[in-house]
């Protein structure tokens, strides 16, 4: 596989964007379950669901990013 393969960027865009998402929705998770109280180990699920969520949204987007430019020559 090439270093600047369709595939690498595609792949490196999802890291990137999942790494982000990921750092987003663990803050904004906890800032959520802090706000509206959420009880006990309730929090640790909320927290988790919303750093995945996010993660999985944002390398989503990216990936598609990634992939729509991939075929790009500038």
């Amino acid at each position: 596989m090439a270093r600047d393969s369709c595939l690498a960027r595609v792949t490196a865009g999802v890291a990137v964007g999942g790494a982000v998402g990921g750092a987003v929705g663990a803050v904004y998770g906890t800032y959520e379950a802090i706000r509206y109280k959420v009880p006990g180990l309730m929090k640790i699920r909320y927290i988790g669901q919303t750093t995945l969520g996010s993660a999985a949204i944002f390398g989503l987007f990216l990936g598609t990013g990634s992939l729509i430019h991939c075929g790009k020559s500038y």
